[in-house]
């Protein structure tokens, strides 16, 4: 996929400047890939998702950098609701808006169907 960066944008190709999005499930792959088009279209962008620290920080930063928004991280667990509500609470604290909300966590889990365990179909099914 390419993304243009920021120096390659005008103001008419960045129909989301001034938008808060949250995007779940966004620290890797096709979140990530999500969060970055919407940075890329002048959005804010709000990660959440598993990780390292490092990485996170890393990622965030090259977010804020090639596409001139704000990044920022929340490590809220999608299987609580408590957890998401608190997220969505600190991105309103923080920002003041959330105008996008990209609902992309999701978990696999591998195994023949007579050895998967109950938990991780519970698990599977809270979270996609």
């Amino acid at each position: 996929m390419n993304i243009p960066l920021k120096s390659q944008t005008t103001a008419a190709s960045r129909p989301l400047a001034g938008k808060v999005s949250l995007v779940t499930g966004s620290t890797s792959g096709i979140g990530l890939g999500i969060a970055r088009a919407l940075a890329a279209a002048g959005s804010d962008v709000v990660l959440n998702g598993f990780g390292l620290a490092a990485e996170i920080d890393k990622t965030k930063e090259r977010i804020s950098t090639d596409f001139d928004v704000k990044a920022g991280y929340s490590p809220a667990d999608m299987t609580k609701p408590e957890a998401i509500a608190e997220m969505i609470a600190a991105t309103l604290a923080e920002h003041g808006r959330l105008d996008v909300l990209v609902n992309n966590a999701g978990i696999q889990y591998i195994a023949p169907l007579d050895q998967f365990p109950i938990e991780k179909w519970d698990q599977i099914l809270s979270i996609n």
